[in-house]
């Protein structure tokens, strides 16, 4: 593809040769001839130097003392977007149902692929271009939307609501029982029903390995855009709002409700009951211990990070405030049985 056509197909603005070939695309220090790579912020500029690459693409405003020829665009993450969209088309659906799939439904989309050993129980529903990859689960009563993908081994119970073009990745569970016990008189833990579901919406994306608990009673909820990543836990009768991002290893307790666009890093944990409000960035290992509004916090218990780094600034000193507290001790002590 000649770089003019992806500049042309980017929407950017070309200096330097139209008519070199590109024939992929790769990070700047193991891109090659034929490559183009992107740069996104002026740090990277002087690996760009040393880059074998044919051309780059660039952050409107970086190309000064760029010699490479270059495109330049307003947003080069969605430029690479549309790269790799171009250099590398994804899986096409093969519109084939496999002799050893297991369904109980009649309610199967047109240009459905479902691949060997995959098992959907009775009053299911399967919407157009749904592709199932192999051992997939799909329990009664449960609907999958129009152009979603879901993964090897993945487990669908029962009464589950899939939108449309959602993708799930392998070893995920949705709709497994919430965490509910209660103690008895005899001290015996006693499961309390869960009879509710799991509602997910549309483009969704659920990495490998996340469990989704369905609701006690009514919906545990995955609003429209949000994007889950790998070894997720979300407990029963949780709500998460559109285009929240979650990161790896995140725990979300029971019955907490998440707002629209925002950013969980990895590893952090919530107590129950609790509301985070819209716009929230939680920084990793970040423990929310109670209700919290738009802004940027760190630690446990979760705080404003400003407050935060100044704490961790203390705790570096404690050390040598400790030794100066003792010595200072001694001296008033010393200065006590002198008598002074």
């Amino acid at each position: 593809m000649k770089l003019s056509e992806i500049a042309k197909a980017l929407n950017g603005k070309l200096t330097g040769d139209p008519d070199i070939e590109i024939k992929g695309v790769a990070e700047i220090k193991r891109a090659g001839e034929g490559d183009i790579t992107f740069v996104t912020k002026e740090r990277y500029l002087p690996e760009l130097k040393y880059s074998r690459a044919s051309a780059v693409i660039l952050q409107d405003g970086l190309n000064s003392g760029v010699e490479k020829p270059y495109v330049l665009v307003k947003n080069p993450y969605l430029s690479l977007i549309s790269l790799l969209e171009i250099f590398y088309p994804t899986y096409k659906n093969s519109k084939r149902i496999d002799s050893t799939a297991s369904i109980k439904t009649k309610r199967i989309g047109r240009d459905v692929t479902i691949h060997p050993f995959v098992c959907i129980e009775d009053e299911s529903e399967i919407g157009d271009e749904v592709i199932l990859y192999p051992f997939t689960f799909v329990g009664k009563g449960s609907t999958i939307g129009k152009g979603s993908i879901i993964y090897s081994n993945v487990n669908i119970y029962h009464n589950v609501s899939i939108g449309e073009r959602v993708i799930i990745h392998s070893g995920a569970v949705i709709g497994s029982d919430g965490f509910g016990f209660v103690r008895d008189d005899m001290g015996k833990n006693r499961k309390i029903p869960q009879i509710g579901n799991v509602v997910i919406e549309d483009d969704v994306e659920i990495g490998a390995n996340v469990c989704i608990d369905r609701a006690t009673l009514g919906s545990t909820v995955i609003k429209r855009g949000v994007k889950i990543d790998n070894l997720v836990q979300i407990a029963h009768n949780v709500v998460i709002g559109n285009n929240t991002v979650i990161a790896g290893q995140t725990g979300i307790s029971g019955s907490c409700t998440i707002g629209a666009n925002v950013i969980m890093g990895g590893q952090v944990g919530t107590a129950d009951h609790l509301k985070i409000g819209d716009g929230v960035i939680l920084a990793a290992r970040s423990g929310v211990m109670g209700d919290i509004e738009e802004g940027l916090y760190s630690g446990l218990p979760a705080m404003k990070h400003i407050l935060w780094k100044k704490i961790q600034v203390g705790l570096s000193k404690l050390p040598e405030l400790i030794k100066r507290v003792r010595n200072l001790e001694k001296r008033l002590e010393e200065l006590k049985n002198s008598g002074r």
